[in-house]
């Protein structure tokens, strides 16, 4: 059986991480990452190896705006650790960004590509400005010297940026560029998420939608449910949540309700997803005034009675205060970190099954990799390629932290740390700490 919080506080562990708000993207991470240390019995010096952060690098990024002005930007690079390959991690913009995210994000990383099997470490970085306030020569400058500023930490086999919030392929563009120009030659492995004609993976962009749908179809299964019986909720309709939407409908499902940054749309006889997805294209990729649903409040939305709730938004969407209230079957965490900690075991009381971030959303990353290993190669795939392997390694994924959930008797969540946290403690073991 689980151990109870009591006994995790008495455990092997001696010296847990510092103690933060219980609530925060970084203290949710660790409150996990502490549960599976105990289940594993972990030495004490590997769980302070691993719960800290092998590189942080904070940078002022000046640049020269349109109008002449000198504006001073803080970037950030975090590697938490790369035991099993080189940093891997996306690049946000966003005046949110802040270390403690950029941390947890990190640490996430290092978890998820341990999850699906892919041998990289756990990166992230961000910069913190509002790129709606930048023209597109004032991000181009941005991008370019943070780069430069970061040209010792990023490389092929060192660590390797890609999209995240507020940025994209042109974005990638641009690093990739800037670092190939200081190396004196083309370095298209630098990053993933490019452009394709500039060495990008055909299936990168549905990628991570495409993982989502591919654990919701194999919890589901799990559940027998048949997916065109099941009823699905999805709160984001950005790139994950539209690309999951039109998978998830195609497979006969009935989505139910849909939301963006204007609201959710609700509609319990099912939603035309072909239509709200031209809708969005035609509108600016928003849902404001859709008509093919009535208007439902965010919290409405996430409390609705339905088989599936994919929350693929942002993070701390599901905590202590509405996790009693959710009716869900299943919660698939397209975005990451949903889920409080706090949040967990009332959803597990409730019996409902949560596919974590961890695995859920890392189609990206598991695609990034192929684009990584098409680049070094110099050899590309066809998309179906790419899709049929996508969905073999997160369908095994699956399987693997389901068997280890039934091995430990704990929730899903609780075996993506176990199996992860393990496999990167054996490699640590196997390589030795060099002195």
């Amino acid at each position: 059986m689980p151990k109870t919080k009591d006994a995790l506080n008495s455990g092997s562990i001696k010296e847990p991480a510092p103690h933060l708000n219980s609530e925060s993207p970084f203290e949710s991470m660790m409150e996990r990452f502490r549960f599976a240390a105990d289940i594993l019995n972990l030495d004490p010096g590997v769980f302070k190896y691993l719960s800290s952060h092998e590189k942080t690098v904070i940078v002022s990024v000046p640049i020269t705006m349109d109008d002449g002005r000198i504006e001073v930007f803080q970037g950030y690079r975090v590697i938490h650790n790369s035991i099993l390959g080189p940093g891997k991690g996306g690049l946000r913009y966003s005046n949110d960004v802040n270390l403690e995210e950029v941390k947890a994000l990190a640490s996430w990383m290092t978890w998820k590509c341990a999850v699906v099997n892919v041998p990289f470490g756990g990166a992230k970085g961000g910069v913190r400005v509002d790129p709606s306030k930048l023209s597109i020569h004032e991000l181009e400058r941005l991008t370019r010297r943070y780069t430069a500023n970061m040209f010792d930490v990023f490389g092929p086999e060192r660590d390797i940026p890609a999209p995240d919030m507020g940025t994209n392929e042109q974005t990638m563009a641009w690093i990739m560029d800037t670092y190939s120009m200081k190396s004196q030659r083309t370095e298209t492995a630098v990053v993933t998420g490019k452009p394709i004609i500039l060495g990008g993976s055909k299936g990168r962009k549905e990628a991570t939608g495409r993982g989502v749908v591919t654990t919701t179809l194999a919890g589901l299964n799990k559940l027998n449910i048949s997916p065109s019986n099941a009823t699905i909720v999805i709160q984001g309709f950005g790139n994950v949540g539209s690309v999951t939407a039109q998978l998830i409908h195609e497979q006969g499902s009935r989505v139910i309700a849909i939301a963006d940054i204007t609201g959710g749309y609700y509609n319990k006889e099912g939603i035309d997803i072909p239509a709200a997805l031209e809708y969005s294209l035609a509108n600016g990729y928003s849902l404001a005034g859709f008509k093919g649903a009535e208007p439902i409040s965010n919290k409405d939305l996430l409390e609705l009675e339905c088989d599936v709730l994919i929350p693929a938004a942002r993070e701390d969407q599901i905590d202590k205060n509405n996790a009693p209230n959710i009716r869900a079957k299943i919660i698939v965490e397209a975005a990451n970190g949903p889920t409080t900690a706090n949040a967990d075991q009332i959803l597990e009381d409730k019996g409902i099954m949560v596919i974590p971030d961890i695995l859920a959303n890392a189609g990206g990353v598991t695609v990034s990799y192929f684009e990584w290993v098409q680049d070094r190669h110099g050899y590309f795939w066809t998309e179906d390629r790419v899709n049929r392997r996508l969905n073999r390694m997160m369908r095994e994924a699956f399987d693997n932290l389901f068997k280890v959930s039934e091995k430990y008797n704990i929730t899903l969540r609780q075996a993506a740390y176990v199996y992860a946290i393990d496999r990167v403690a054996t490699t640590l073991k196997l390589r030795g700490i060099y002195a």
